[in-house]
């Protein structure tokens, strides 16, 4: 792993959240009826689109170990599967407190939301499965992983036109929004992506060790140096 990544990644992300917030927070406008509650949208849609992302990856690290029995691929599903729980937190978190704003409702039962919801609980489950399951929980995991992914494209699509949430696509909200909104909200997409992107790569780097360091143990074990 080049460990160059690791400070270039946090430069990036802290350079992106100090513009980020004066973006959010001074240089675009604030909407009449919500006023700064507007301003969750440019943290909600990014961490949606990172959830996403590292759902992705996720999902393709699992595909490859269940192909190849590779467990470096492993490491890198579970490292993505962390990071996309705290992300899909933050999105529902988010969402909940737009939609108070907005809607005055915490939450409704609508397509993307629920399944939204759904996806979170299955990345839950495939921490607790790593961490409680025992023996083989690595391929039943990465089942789970392929099983989340597959539902990304109908998050994507499950919004009916009765529905509170924004529609998605050409008429959406980010498709709609004017040039200083555009470029503040893409500056917060990047940000996140840094973010992200150092989030999983510390994990992978911690995750690796303390395979070796089972290994190790295994090996000394067997060796008869323990008991």
């Amino acid at each position: 792993m080049k460990r160059w990544l690791f400070p270039l990644f946090a430069i990036a992300t802290a350079i992106g959240f100090a513009f980020t917030c004066w973006g959010v927070f001074v240089e675009t406008p604030t909407d009449r009826a919500l006023y700064y509650s507007q301003k969750i949208f440019y943290y909600h849609v990014s961490n949606a689109f990172m959830l996403f992302m590292a759902v992705g990856v996720t999902g393709v690290a699992s595909i490859a170990f269940l192909r190849g029995r590779n467990p470096r691929w492993d490491d890198v599903a579970l490292a993505g599967a962390e990071v996309a729980v705290m992300f899909g937190a933050v999105v529902l978190f988010t969402g909940s407190m737009w939609a108070k704003a907005a809607w005055d409702l915490w939450w409704t039962w609508e397509n993307r939301l629920t399944m939204s919801l759904l996806l979170w609980l299955v990345l839950l489950g495939y921490v607790l499965v790593r961490r409680f399951g025992g023996p083989g929980s690595d391929r039943l995991a990465a089942a789970l992983a392929v099983f989340g992914t597959v539902a990304l494209p109908f998050i994507y699509v499950m919004v009916g036109k009765g529905d509170h949430h924004p529609q998605a696509g050409s008429d959406g909200n980010v498709a709609t929004l004017d040039s200083t909104m555009r470029l503040t909200f893409w500056m917060s997409v990047l940000t996140f992506f840094a973010w992200m992107n150092l989030l999983i790569r510390t994990r992978l780097a911690t995750v690796r060790a303390e395979r070796r360091v089972r290994e190790l143990r295994e090996r000394a074990i067997d060796a008869g140096l323990f008991d």
